[in-house]
């Protein structure tokens, strides 16, 4: 039996300091375990148990329902060239084909565009890190003067379709304004578009806002510049808020097509979405089975990705929720 020794600072009649931590703790792991969607006492009317399980039920036939087409495609790519077009289609391949697989890997050529597709992703990354947080840095605690227009600019920037300024996107990287130097069949060309995105700008800059002012003023006392402040502070500070900013521009970078499509006209330089477009034509060849496996391996990564950051995923989409 455990003995809880009374501390000498404890008045008559009070709880030592022991026993008061050991109460409060078991008070919050059972406020903890009370915070449900639904509480138990609302269970225990037929009613509300029966709406309960109805919903739980929707909600697995329509988890289910987007399942659908990534089974398709993992069991698709199992499948011969006639069996895959059969009608009506079967369940489950009557002769699964492992080595198609295998003749994806090889035939497309796949660790090229998947080294591509990473180096990608990779620069775009870092290009937003640098380029997002240090203009969310000055809005939130630089406070320049014109600090609303600007962030009203980038709230109107949202509300454009990018496909309105693909030209003048294209233009720009073809002949780059000043130094007229063409980025065009280059990294470069994709890289450049990606440092910025007002919906990061935003994101970042909601986090800042939240890190008290008193952190900074201090630093700044102990003579630490505005720089300073921002590599040995702020950053450091808003792991979670990159973190989110990672992973977004990630699997952005992971799917894009139109715009790798019009600035790498090098074959040796193209992701695998593009990769997948060329292949997919009539003329090519391939057949239809091995694109299928292609895509299963192209889809793995994103997957992966989600099911080791899915905290910061959700975290993200609690940040979207911007405020001035």
């Amino acid at each position: 039996m455990a003995i809880l020794m009374q501390n000498p600072q404890d008045q008559p009649g009070q709880r030592p300091d022991s026993q008061r931590r050991w109460f409060s703790w078991r008070a919050s792991d059972d406020d903890a375990s009370e915070r449900t969607l639904v509480p138990a006492s609302a269970l225990k009317r037929p009613l509300s148990r029966t709406l309960y399980w109805l919903v739980f039920a929707l909600l697995l036939i329509a988890t289910l329902t987007t399942l659908g087409p990534l089974y398709w495609m993992v069991s698709g790519a199992l499948k011969s060239s006639v069996e895959i077009f059969q009608t009506p289609p079967t369940f489950w391949p009557q002769h699964p084909q492992w080595s198609n697989y295998i003749n994806a890997w090889t035939f497309l050529n796949f660790p090229l565009y998947f080294w591509n597709t990473l180096a990608l992703a990779a620069g775009a990354v870092v290009l937003q890190i640098v380029v997002s947080a240090s203009a969310a840095y000055a809005l939130a605690k630089l406070r320049p003067d014109g600090k609303n227009i600007i962030q009203f600019c980038f709230f109107c920037t949202l509300m454009v379709p990018p496909v309105v300024y693909l030209i003048p996107q294209f233009v720009n990287v073809s002949d780059l304004p000043i130094i007229h130097v063409s980025l065009v069949n280059s990294w470069s060309g994709v890289w450049l578009p990606e440092a910025a995105n007002a919906f990061n700008i935003l994101v970042l800059k909601s986090f800042f806002d939240t890190i008290p002012n008193e952190l900074t003023e201090a630093a700044c006392l102990d003579g630490a510049n505005s720089w300073q402040i921002f590599t040995r502070i702020m950053l450091p500070l808003s792991r979670p808020a990159l973190a989110v900013i990672t992973i977004f521009t990630i699997i952005a970078s992971w799917k894009d097509f139109l715009w790798p499509l019009l600035v790498l006209a090098d074959d040796h330089l193209q992701p695998l979405m593009v990769m997948f477009y060329h292949q997919s034509r009539a003329n090519s060849g391939l057949p239809f089975t091995y694109l299928i496996a292609g895509l299963v391996f192209t889809s793995l990564p994103p997957v992966v990705v989600f099911l080791i950051f899915q905290r910061q995923i959700i975290r993200g989409i609690n940040l979207s929720g911007l405020k001035g």
